[in-house]
């Protein structure tokens, strides 16, 4: 198998020749046939814990069943499926080798399956960007129709958490700094597009996602939200920020976070894919391409994401 391994901090991932690996009890092996990129593998490859050196690095992934270990009885060759990175402790690309390679080893447990009318982009997409964005949206935000939803950032999980809102009968307002992403904004569906989230003060949302989490966009979600209403931050923009206490105090607001989803995220995600009403922007790249791919995150030349075939 090849893959494109973590070989120093700081430096461009180098492409390694491994054997195939074997799967234990428990254990599956996929053929790999989507991967995408996220800021987060560009944020492993910047700087990290020293176990994660020599590591194939990439934690959204999809591909076919090849090998089965030991007892492994739900699954057979040949299915679809893609891999939760955060069913268990095992987390791909970090505490075990990732997606950015050929084959795969995975614990079964961690699989879902995916849908027929689900291509191998959308399938892998799904896994970490699109379990993400929905789970904060729905799970913890409590996302129902009729809902006032303010979605802060329109990068690769804000669209998707936008749409989502959309198809589930929310009035739905996108704050994006970035113009050139605004006719996105319109196909999706949204009501309205502003520049600066400091435009919603007072706008009486029910629910605010925070999908950037500069500190300031987090603070300005308090000052939009009605009495009893929800800001919930996904994305670390910025490790520590200054929020009005005050502002939660008189709204009796609710600031929630949100970290990764569950397989039955991705299962719900992979269901409005299959209906062609969840067409996320994305890039698709090859293999060779997945370092130049994650030069051009570094450098925020992506709009949305970012999906190796291989």
């Amino acid at each position: 198998m090849k893959g494109w391994e973590l070989v120093a901090f700081g430096q461009p991932l180098e492409l390694v020749e491994r054997e195939d690996p074997t799967p234990g009890p428990g254990e599956v092996v996929l053929d790999v046939k989507g991967a995408g990129l996220c800021h987060s593998d560009v944020a492993a490859m910047q700087g990290g814990a020293d176990w994660m050196l020599h590591k194939i690095i990439g934690h959204e992934l999809a591909g076919v069943v090849s090998a089965l270990g030991e007892d492994v009885t739900e699954w057979t060759i040949g299915d679809r499926v893609s891999v939760c990175p955060t069913a268990s402790a095992s987390v791909p690309g970090y505490m075990r080798d990732g997606g950015f390679a050929t084959k795969h080893l995975a614990p079964a447990g961690d699989l879902v399956a995916i849908p027929d009318a689900v291509d191998w982009t959308l399938g892998a997409q799904m896994t970490d960007a699109g379990m993400t964005s929905y789970h904060a949206l729905v799970v913890r935000g409590g996302l129902t129709a009729g809902m006032k939803v303010g979605i802060i950032g329109l990068g690769g999980l804000g669209q998707i958490a936008a749409r989502v809102a959309v198809l589930r009968g929310a009035d739905v307002h996108v704050a994006e700094p970035k113009k050139d992403a605004w006719p996105l904004a319109e196909r999706l569906g949204v009501t309205h597009v502003v520049a600066d989230v400091a435009e919603w003060e007072n706008g009486g949302f029910d629910l605010i996602v925070d999908y950037a989490g500069y500190g300031t966009t987090t603070d300005a979600a308090l000052h939009a939200v009605r009495f009893n209403g929800t800001v919930v931050l996904v994305r670390l923009g910025v490790r520590e920020g200054q929020i009005s206490l005050g502002e939660m105090i008189t709204r009796q607001s609710s600031l929630l976070a949100s970290r990764g989803g569950t397989k039955q995220d991705i299962a719900e995600l992979y269901e409005l894919v299959a209906t062609g009403e969840l067409v996320p922007e994305v890039t698709e790249i090859g293999f060779d391409d997945i370092p130049r791919g994650l030069a051009d995150l570094t450098a925020n030349k992506v709009t949305g994401r970012l999906v190796a075939l291989i």
